[in-house]
């Protein structure tokens, strides 16, 4: 398997590790608001499983950012002043509405309002859902890997005839290709001054 492959898998799984634990942390909140804690004692939401799901979803943004800030995507610097904050937020917010969506059909079109539906419906299929999103606009807009300079100019991408450019002991110099072979000087190892016209 090549490197990058095993970079994409290590970090699909912290990322599932740390949104594994924010999805507990918000689904025992949306539980807690919308059925109660125990048997008999009113939820404080009960009859408002909407709000219920984005206060126990923002609470558990809390915990992704942080994990995922300093765990999941920990070899991915921000490029963000707000160390991706902001683009965070706007992500968690915008694909928060994939499960919003899933709980509405299941309590508004099909009327199901029960624990195991509401559940199922948000925090199944929603779930999935918005988590196949975040994990892509994640990577792409919020923890991009900074760009290599050897990954966009390979040795083998170099026009016929030209040779990368390499130091004294014969490893390839960062660098973009060569348009030209550049003259050298041999007994110093240095480009030649340029020929009088």
């Amino acid at each position: 398997m090549s490197s990058r492959w095993q970079r994409l898998l290590a970090e699909a799984g912290r990322f599932l590790a740390v949104g594994g634990l924010a999805t507990l942390v918000a689904l025992f909140l949306f539980n807690v608001l919308v059925h109660g804690l125990f048997p008999g004692v009113p939820a404080l939401l009960g009859d408002q499983p909407i709000p219920a799901y984005v206060l126990a979803n923002s609470v558990g943004m809390v915990v992704s950012y942080h994990g995922s800030r300093t765990y999941a995507f920990r070899d991915r610097p921000s490029t963000h002043a707000d160390g991706g904050l902001t683009a965070f937020v706007l992500i968690n917010v915008v694909t928060m509405l994939l499960p919003i969506a899933c709980l509405t059909i299941s309590r508004d079109v099909l009327g199901l309002d029960d624990p195991v539906s509401d559940n199922i419906a948000a925090n199944v299929i929603g779930l999935v859902l918005g988590l196949a999103a975040r994990f892509y606009l994640f990577r792409t807009f919020v923890f991009r890997r900074p760009i290599n300079l050897n990954d966009l100019y390979l040795p083998d991408a170099l026009p016929d005839g030209h040779e990368p450019p390499v130091d004294g002991e014969g490893r390839v110099l960062p660098g973009g290709p060569v348009s030209e072979p550049t003259p050298t000087d041999s007994s110093r190892g240095v480009p030649a001054p340029p020929s009088a016209p």
